[in-house]
């Protein structure tokens, strides 16, 4: 005959077990919680206005901890929320992705498909040969200063690309972060950092 005293102590036992799980459960959940919000997030593209760097559905990691807007450079890849005066078709929730091509205080126009920051032509080795920049950004004459505090963002894919160019400059307090690797393109893991 079982003693009872052995059945209680069992009973103990797994409920103990079972409460340190629920409690290890919760930890994962509020920890994973806590890095997205805070340290790094996943986003995926919805548009092909950032080809061929980044294409429809791929998946990219962007840094939110540890970084500020002061310290974005040109090139970079950013993350930010849709701009005030987006009146582009398409949904107007979530957050875009463009490319920062102007920072704070410089100057930026076009000539053709080149653009000039501070009158020096912008290296861009990342378009696609045949993209058509249109429309222009400002004239040689009389080019365009990037407000203090704001970035020029453009999509890579200028021909297929709301961005700058139709809503003005962004915000350094609305981007979110820093695109920092690629997760999954084209259908498949991708891992690229930026």
């Amino acid at each position: 005959m079982a003693d009872p005293a052995d059945a209680g102590a069992g009973w103990r036992r797994r409920r103990r077990r079972l409460v340190e799980t629920a409690a290890m459960i919760l930890g994962a959940v509020i920890v994973a919680g806590l890095i997205r919000a805070f340290v790094f997030q996943v986003f995926w593209i919805p548009s092909s206005s950032m080809e061929p760097t980044l294409g429809v559905r791929d998946r990219i990691m962007v840094q939110k901890a540890f970084f500020s807007w002061r310290d974005i450079h040109e090139g970079d890849i950013v993350v930010f929320s849709h701009p005030p005066r987006d009146n582009c078709p398409g949904p107007r929730k979530g957050d875009l992705v463009k490319r920062v091509i102007a920072l704070p205080g410089q100057t930026i126009y076009s000539s053709g498909n080149s653009i000039y920051v501070n009158r020096r032509v912008l290296a861009e080795p990342y378009l696609p040969r045949d993209d058509t920049l249109w429309p222009a950004i400002a004239s040689g004459q009389h080019p365009y200063r990037v407000p203090s505090g704001d970035f020029y963002v453009l999509g890579d894919n200028r021909s297929n690309s709301c961005d700058s160019r139709y809503w003005g400059p962004v915000k350094g307090s609305s981007i979110v972060g820093q695109v920092v690797l690629v997760l999954w393109h084209d259908g498949h893991p991708d891992f690229r950092r930026f």
